[in-house]
């Protein structure tokens, strides 16, 4: 079956409300890539007349204009413009997760229905750009029911037998060695096993040109310096902390380290917005929305699953899904991101021999 989505809409008024029609907000996005609003037509494969409607009419509705048009300079998104997609794209950042979950459940629910014998795994996992290309990839052969949850949720998860597969990251070496004590219990089971699947790059997401000449972490303590971050509990919370902590930077002494957001999209888009000055997560989520990036660390993204797993024919066409061509070319395409060794099984001292120790192994 083909993945569900849930979507949101915008309404203008009170009484008789008029739902904001998806379009504007595609044509407003196209004229603020392009420049040009008779581009902007182009690509989208509508008439000049059309947007031109479109655009006046919800202007009067508005009573304020959408886009400038300057001549011989092409078109610009007037003030009221940049607002509405500033705000569409933080909804669809903060919400994206959530949105992604409750369709999840439902396709799940709707999967139950299927014939007998039909490919399908539940996935709890942190959220990461790379596992959502893969269930893209993995329609129709193999139903994924991804849910997005934290690194040690999603771990204790599968202890619980709540999924079948779960998605964790940790930093490499020295620094993931430090973070190892709450990863361990769940990683000590005889019959577990990892599943390579990503390295990706961490670090300081700011505005582009980097206005306030951030360069480290130390920087976070500056006055005039706002971060966002990122959930108590997530990998990404307990790996910024421990560097934190490694750099000498007490965390009660940086602005906005209470303020959270629960995705690096969400984390990215709050930066991109002026609401912040810095944020920290992931660089392919920085480059999408035209930040600077300053990395800090690099981590390994795997999937934990019981051996029993693997031997079914799920597991089987899950691993070499991760394994193929396509998923590689489309790990390429994410900034930061490598998929060098995908689909690698292992135990878990075997993978992460700095996170276990030896009697772990």
């Amino acid at each position: 079956m083909k993945s569900m989505r849930l979507k949101w809409v915008w309404e203008l008024g009170a009484d008789r409300p008029a739902s904001l029609e998806p379009r504007l907000l595609e044509l407003l996005r196209a004229v603020a890539e392009s420049g040009s609003l008779q581009r902007a037509t182009r690509r989208l494969g509508m008439s000049y007349r059309y947007a031109w409607g479109l655009v006046g009419r919800w202007s009067q509705r508005f009573g304020a204009p959408l886009i400038h048009l300057e001549r011989g300079r092409g078109a610009r998104l007037a003030p009221l413009g940049e607002k509405l997609i500033e705000a569409d794209e933080r909804v669809r950042e903060r919400l994206g997760a959530e949105l992604a979950n409750a369709a999840a459940w439902l396709e799940g629910e709707i999967r139950a229905f299927a014939p007998a014998g039909a490919l399908r795994l539940r996935v709890d996992a942190s959220h990461d750009l790379a596992l959502a290309r893969l269930r893209e990839l993995a329609e129709p052969a193999l139903q994924l029911d991804l849910h997005f949850r934290g690194s040690l949720e999603s771990l204790a998860s599968l202890g619980r037998s709540q999924c079948e597969v779960a998605g964790f990251h940790i930093a490499e070496g020295r620094l993931g060695a430090a973070l190892a004590a709450p990863y361990r219990q769940w990683l000590r089971a005889p019959d577990l096993r990892l599943i390579q699947f990503v390295t990706r790059t961490q670090g300081l997401m700011v505005a582009a040109g980097n206005p306030k000449r951030i360069r480290n972490l130390a920087d976070l303590k500056r006055r005039g310096v706002k971060l966002v971050n990122r959930q108590a509990g997530s990998g990404t919370r307990l790996l910024l902390d421990r560097m934190l902590v490694d750099a000498g930077v007490d965390p009660h002494g940086i602005a906005g380290y209470d303020m959270e957001e629960f995705t690096h999209g969400a984390v990215a888009a709050t930066v991109a917005s002026g609401m912040a000055d810095a944020g920290f997560g992931v660089e392919a989520a920085a480059r999408q929305l035209g930040l600077h990036f300053i990395p800090t660390a690099r981590e390994r993204y795997l999937l934990a699953c019981r051996k029993t797993v693997l031997d079914t024919a799920g597991g089987a066409a899950f691993v070499k899904l991760i394994a193929g061509r396509a998923f590689r070319t489309a790990v390429k395409a994410l900034p930061g991101y490598e998929a060098r060794g995908a689909g690698k099984i292992s135990v878990p001292g075997e993978a992460l021999p700095w996170l276990l120790p030896p009697a772990a192994r």
